[in-house]
């Protein structure tokens, strides 16, 4: 009987690749697409009618693992059960809850608290609020276009990534079992087909200031005894992204030492980053430990809590600077240092926490150069704040 029933092998499994239904008997089949995707099937016949219901996608669910779960469904019919029935009494039965059970178990697997924020974000109801309350095993391509389309030329790096994380929740449902077919969410083969390819769109560029207009920026700031102002200051000063001033706490600064080290968790390179702090910079760090002792350098509304992932992003609105995104101070940096010193340029990819060279190049440079970025943190801090001692500290590379 179990020859009878087991007609696949592993092996068999993994080299099919003609298009159709291949049957491992007792109702279970590898359903094979067009376009090569993989994924399993049962079959079965309910008052003369043939129902079918899919048991995952294929390498996600194993051989073993169909099997067991087409021993299930095969209990389930013996006992006059309808197998899809019994499946969503089981399951999540809204997309939200899905997408909410799919971030919970990846938490792990996420770099930082801002990672998770940004998916909890994307997946609620600020753009997937129409998919949430639909039933996961009901989500169709119209759903997934009906979230995309609006943002697609608007917010292409956005909607790219939502599209991702999408795909993400519905593969997550599939290898649950608590939906089948192809995906609605996949772009190759399918979505690519709908809407236009991102490089005829926009290329996801951050709109940056240009250098020229940073130093009336800071004065700005520095008008400001908002948190969220010295917060921004700060990050300007250090050429360092917004998750990592964001997530900055007191057990990372050496005061002493004018020196900010950020762990390997919360770069995007994931690897440690000592970042060389101006006299400017050490007073914005001095003020916010005098205003307000807490666990991050700046706190939100609570001391055990940061700033939100939005703070900076805010303040510019209100400042009307709205047209520019906070990353893009990076590349201000970049573009001065390059355009108006002679540093070089791996100093100043060194400043950006950029990765210079192949692996072997790496592995020989083993100093990050920090009293040279020291150097050049200092002139930048002193353009910014538009010192007369700028035109000879940029000669100083």
């Amino acid at each position: 009987m179990l020859r009878a029933l087991h007609k696949l092998t592993d092996i068999s499994v993994r080299k099919l690749s003609k298009p159709g239904r291949h049957s491992d008997g007792g109702g279970l089949y590898l359903n094979v697409a067009a376009a090569g995707s993989k994924s399993w099937v049962f079959l079965w016949m309910s008052n003369g009618r043939r129902r079918e219901m899919g048991l995952g996608s294929y390498p996600a669910v194993s051989l073993a693992a169909a099997r067991k779960r087409a021993d299930d469904c095969r209990r389930q019919v013996a006992e006059g059960l309808d197998p899809i029935a019994e499946r969503v009494k089981l399951a999540p039965t809204t997309f939200g809850e899905c997408a909410d059970d799919y971030i919970k178990a990846m938490k792990p697997s996420f770099r930082n608290d801002k990672h998770i924020a940004q998916w909890e974000m994307t997946l609620g109801d600020a753009y997937c609020k129409s998919l949430r309350s639909k039933a996961v095993a009901e989500i169709t391509t119209h759903d997934v276009l009906a979230v995309l389309t609006p943002i697609w030329q608007s917010k292409a790096e956005t909607a790219s990534r939502i599209r991702g994380r999408i795909e993400s929740v519905l593969d997550f449902a599939q290898v649950k079992g608590w939906r089948s077919g192809e995906n609605p969410a996949r772009w190759r083969g399918h979505l690519k087909n709908a809407l236009p390819a991102r490089q005829k769109l926009q290329r996801g560029h951050h709109a940056a200031m240009a250098y020229t207009e940073v130093p009336g920026f800071v004065q700005q700031l520095q008008a400001s005894d908002a948190v969220s102002a010295r917060g921004l200051e700060f990050l300007i000063l250090t050429a360092a992204r917004s998750g990592e001033v964001l997530g900055a706490r007191w057990s990372e600064i050496d005061l002493k030492k004018g020196v900010w080290t950020v762990p390997p968790e919360r770069m995007k390179a994931g690897k440690e980053h000592r970042v060389p702090l101006t006299d400017r910079a050490v007073a914005i760090l001095k003020t916010q430990g005098q205003r307000r002792p807490a666990d991050y350098v700046f706190p939100g509304d609570k001391p055990k809590s940061p700033l939100s992932t939005m703070a900076f992003a805010m303040l510019m609105r209100r400042m009307r600077f709205g047209n520019f995104t906070v990353h893009g101070f990076r590349s201000a940096f970049r573009d001065w240092a390059g355009d108006e010193t002679s540093f070089p340029r791996e100093v100043a990819e060194a400043a950006l926490a950029h990765r210079v060279g192949d692996e072997t190049e790496q592995a020989y440079r083993r100093s990050d150069a920090l009293e040279r970025r020291r150097k050049l943190m200092k002139a930048w801090a002193d353009f910014c704040g538009n010192s007369k001692k700028l035109l000879q500290l940029v000669q100083n590379g």
